[in-house]
């Protein structure tokens, strides 16, 4: 069992340390439920995407502030990586929705990645790692862009190293772990990981609407949100508080070599040949690019792909099915989905020791 602590201290407590199938119309302005709808379905709908109140840590990593305080000094430090030029925070920026804006990412030696960075909020209930889900754990994650050759390039060895060289970590480190074997790999990746626990989004207006709110949202993104778990067929995978089922999919994109998920899975598992982890719709940049290798660059791609249905093959998943859609409902699609944008909570770069 992981201990939990509410959201709502958990975001006022980021800003200190981190620097601070239902249908639903609309009458005379206000959602109504239609006759095959009643008002207790939607009630229930809305509870499926609901806030939890708490966020969780795990037993062996449980949450201090000294420990957030270390994870996000290391997040924003660029020795890290073998140029020294190089931090978790350069692909995974702030002020970029904690990704990098960037069709793909770059790695090391300005090289063109083959996917696009995701970003790193809400994690702390996330139950696989990475566009494939090689990782299962957020502290496993925080050593893959490290050691990746084609990343940071470094070694965990050569990463204690450097930071027992700097004076000021040994504070730090003891602060969070003790005396015992103060600077080492393994403290390393768990202060990442507790701090990249504690990157939670804000409420946004989809949550004050959920929780009773009316006036929250308008009635377009009402409409939005009934073609987003009915016709849509939207809510099949991006499912939960977070708008992820966290599992992975074929939605028949334009492949290429990379199969993904299918990697790592036995080759008899056709459905999972170029499947990829759903991503979360919290808190989406609505500019784009989008997919794990950003080949979308617009919404109105994205909803062209789904209209469509993708690219007929024996891995596309049978939740990807063509439809029709009008303008209307496109915008209103669009409505709702920036109806899952929070004010981004305040932060600021830390004092490197």
């Amino acid at each position: 069992m992981r201990p939990i602590l509410p959201i709502s201290v958990l975001v006022a407590w980021t800003v200190i340390v981190c620097g601070g199938a239902y249908a639903v119309t609309t009458c005379s302005g206000a959602a109504t439920a239609t006759a095959g709808a009643s008002q207790h379905d939607l009630v229930a709908l809305k509870e499926r995407f609901r806030r939890p109140e708490q966020v969780p840590f795990p037993k062996a990593n449980p949450l201090t502030p000294e420990k957030v305080t270390l994870g996000k000094a290391l997040f924003f430090d660029p020795r890290l990586s073998r140029s020294g030029s190089v931090s978790c925070a350069t692909c995974h920026n702030p002020s970029l929705g904690w990704s990098d804006g960037l069709t793909r990412a770059v790695g090391f030696g300005m090289v063109s990645l083959p996917r696009r960075t995701p970003p790193v909020r809400n994690l702390a209930w996330a139950t696989a790692f990475q566009w494939d889900g090689r990782a299962d754990s957020l502290e496993a994650q925080a050593r893959m862009p490290i050691t990746a050759p084609d990343e940071m390039n470094m070694s965990m060895d050569l990463v204690v190293e450097r930071l027992k060289a700097v004076s000021g970590y040994a504070a730090l480190f003891r602060d969070a772990f003790g005396g015992e074997e103060p600077i080492g790999a393994r403290h390393v990746t768990a202060a990442l990981a507790t701090f990249q626990r504690t990157l939670v989004s804000a409420e946004a207006p989809f949550d004050r609407w959920a929780s009773g709110e009316e006036s929250a949202i308008g009635a377009d993104a009402k409409r939005g949100f009934a073609l987003f778990t009915g016709k849509g067929g939207c809510a099949a995978c991006h499912s939960t508080w977070r708008f992820t089922d966290d599992s992975f999919h074929d939605i028949g994109l334009k492949t290429s070599d990379d199969l993904g998920r299918g990697k790592f899975a036995p080759p008899n598992v056709t459905a999972m040949r170029y499947a990829f982890k759903t991503p979360s719709l919290r808190d989406l940049r609505m500019q784009g690019p989008y997919m794990h290798d950003g080949q979308l660059g617009s919404l109105d791609a994205v909803l062209d792909h789904y209209i469509k249905g993708g690219e007929r093959r024996p891995s596309l998943s049978f939740e990807m099915k063509p439809f029709e859609m009008s303008e209307r409902e496109r915008l209103d699609l669009i409505a709702f989905l920036e109806t899952l944008r929070a004010e981004p909570v305040t932060i600021t770069l830390p004092q490197l020791p």
